[in-house]
């Protein structure tokens, strides 16, 4: 990390100490821009917005690593979960810091300061009676030898029939599962049906917390601003009734169970991941506990997709009333809705919407990446990504409004007054300007202080709006050339519009950090301007007065042309395998072949393979029915026959024998 934020203790001289987390991203996915906008790039502009405002601010967030997910990765991959956790850490960092998310440390749940806490927030929780013992039912494959957590079992949904619901909740009607409900299970790694056995587990009495919780809750809820779904979402868990909850999973890849009864289990990962904010601010500071242990001068944000509101409203919470440690409780519940991509969901395996790793090799920069995600900030309701509305927005907010402001303000100096701001001689029409202006960046704060980010957003594009209808009326580059009255004029609507420019500069840099930086140096803006305009309610001050030297002025934006937007939606839309664009590839002994060949897929399809493959070795190990046999050997050929589409070969059977690398 670049610095080190330390607790404030002069918090009650108004100083105040903002602890502030995003969702742990699950280490072996890559990102999607819903995933990013839901979580850290949220967290993100607030934890920037803060800082500007001269509170204290401390950012975390790390890779959730334990449990079932990870442990499947690995089998695909022929890796240990250590290799596939260290493997993809480095991916999400990487993008991360590419949308440029400025976390004072980004850690990971793999750690033995992690290990620590749990255990220790386990017997706190223990000792004081919260922990219940039972026998579970469960799945198990007896082909794997095994018991099947979560992720290790679909099957279809109790609640909604959705086909392809997991062993712990259902994508489509959200709801929690216990995995022995689901109809027509399956093992994830073979295909067979699991059998239910017994196992004896731990569980959260959340019955004998409700109490605690629910006087926490009202204090909480009424004081800070959890957002309308996340105040929902928890309330309906409470009218529910709460049911005790298994904290404990028969895996191998988490943090052990220290119990001498439980020491062949783990912690189940919603037990344990929460933690990872505590045992990531451990890694980064030893004063960690000056933070998570101080409710009385610390106020924490929690930043999060509304699937999660639960695990951070209730779950956690109980774990941190039961080990009654005087923990920090979160004050601020902020929870967006869903980011839909175009007019249907994000797909790594159909290859539907752009994932973060591939944002960068789009040639569009990570600003405008940013803006647009947060333009369009599902707060309140679901939205969409649209490559159509992205390029509007570009062409008119960034280029036409914003870009075309700020740049012919710089360009009104250096070419009628030599890069010299000029004297302003303010009229009645100036300070109706100025009073506009002060009253969006009034409108900016309160907005910001209340996390509405998206709306806070419009407030700077407002300016940027009055300040172009201002230059247009005023016509500083026709009154230039008049006499010393139309000069003098001039020069007030440039220098008015010079300092809008500067303003502009520090209201947008919790959302286009690089642009910010490429305004205050075309203006040559001194470093004290951020902290005297954001002091308070707003303060809008002149900070390039008469006689300030502006430095080089260019075009800030760049316009997304149609067939540019064109080419990228089609190459982001998803590709069937029998609609494939087809065009000619070439293999490296030179041949042509005719298919479109898709990467992403073959990667998927050669794992597929793989273990189909396993599967029909397997039963003919255990001389099953020919029958059988030969249904998953037919699925097998089909999905070689997918695999060479994809991999741009051409399907048919070729004489010449020999294994495909």
């Amino acid at each position: 990390s670049h610095r080190l934020v330390l607790l404030n203790n002069d918090y009650l001289h108004g100083k105040r100490n903002i602890l502030v987390t995003s969702a742990l991203p699950y280490v072996n996915n890559v990102p999607h821009l819903g995933n990013i906008i839901g979580c850290v790039l949220s967290a993100d502009v607030y934890a920037r917005y803060g800082r500007l405002r001269g509170w204290n601010v401390l950012y975390v967030c790390g890779t959730d690593e334990y449990g079932t997910a990870t442990e499947n990765k690995a089998r695909e991959e022929g890796l240990t979960p250590q290799q596939i956790c260290d493997k993809y850490h480095t991916v999400h960092a990487s993008i991360y810091q590419w949308f440029q998310v400025d976390f004072d440390y980004f850690g990971r749940t793999t750690t033995e300061k992690q290990t620590q806490i749990a255990q220790n927030i386990f017997w706190r929780l223990h000792e004081r009676g919260f922990l219940l013992e039972d026998t579970v039912e469960q799945l198990r494959c007896e082909m794997c030898q095994r018991f099947l957590a979560d992720r290790f079992v679909e099957g279809t949904c109790p609640f909604c029939a959705y086909p392809e619901a997991r062993g712990d909740q259902c994508d489509k009607c959200g709801k929690l599962i216990n995995a022995v409900e689901l109809q027509e299970p399956k093992c994830k790694v073979c295909n067979q049906t699991p059998v239910v056995r017994s196992s004896k587990h731990l569980f959260l009495d959340l019955p004998k917390l409700e109490a605690p919780l629910e006087q926490w809750l009202e204090k909480s809820m009424g004081s800070g601003d959890w957002t309308a779904n996340a105040k929902q979402i928890t309330r309906s868990w409470l009218r529910d009734g709460l049911k005790p909850r298994c904290i404990t999973r028969d895996l191998k890849w988490g943090t052990p169970v220290p119990h001498p009864d439980f020491s062949d289990k783990v912690f189940y990962v919603w037990f344990d991941a929460p933690i990872g904010y505590l045992s990531i601010t451990a890694n980064y500071t030893d004063q960690w506990e000056k933070w998570w242990k101080n409710p009385e001068q610390v106020e924490l944000y929690n930043f999060m997709a509304k699937d999660n509101v639960p695990f951070h409203s209730v779950v956690f919470p109980c774990s941190l009333l039961g080990a009654q440690d005087n923990y920090s409780l979160v004050n601020h519940l902020v929870a967006t809705e869903y980011l839909n991509y175009e007019d249907t969901k994000f797909s790594k395996s159909r290859g539907v919407g752009v994932f973060g790793d591939m944002a960068k090799d789009t040639g569009i920069p990570s600003d405008v990446w940013r803006f647009y995600l947060l333009y369009l900030r599902p707060e309140g309701q679901d939205s969409a990504f649209s490559w159509a509305d992205m390029a509007i927005k570009n062409n008119s907010e960034l280029l036409n409004n914003l870009g075309n402001f700020i740049n012919r303000a710089g360009m009104f100096v250096s070419k009628f007054f030599e890069n010299c701001v000029p004297a302003m001689d303010l009229q009645p029409e100036d300070k109706r300007l100025l009073a506009l202006v002060g009253w969006e960046l009034k409108q900016y704060i309160s907005l910001m202080d209340k996390v509405k980010i998206r709306d806070s957003l419009k407030c700077i594009l407002n300016i940027s709006r009055l300040g172009n209808q201002y230059i247009q009326v005023n016509e500083p580059w026709k009154k230039i050339k008049g006499g010393d009255t139309d000069r003098q004029r001039a020069g007030t609507v440039t220098g008015v519009s010079v300092n809008i420019a500067c303003l502009l500069s520090v209201m947008l840099l919790p959302y286009m950090p690089t642009v910010c930086q490429t305004i205050r140096e075309q203006l040559n803006a001194p470093p004290t301007v951020t902290a005297t305009m954001l002091q308070g309610t707003g303060n809008f001050v002149c900070c390039l007065p008469a006689g300030h030297h502006i430095g080089v002025v260019s075009p800030l934006f760049q316009k997304l042309e149609a067939d540019q937007i064109e080419d990228l939606k089609k190459r982001f839309g998803g590709q069937q395998v029998s609609t494939m664009v087809v065009r000619p590839a070439t293999t490296s002994a030179g041949q042509t072949v005719k298919n479109g060949a898709d990467p992403e897929r073959a990667k998927e399809l050669t794992l597929a393979v793989a273990g189909q493959g396993e599967k029909v070795r397997a039963l003919k190990g255990q001389k099953a029915e020919k029958a059988v046999i030969a249904v998953e050997v037919d699925k097998l050929l089909d999905l070689k026959k997918q695999l060479a589409l994809a991999e741009g070969k051409n399907p048919e059977p070729t004489l010449t024998k020999g294994k495909k690398k």
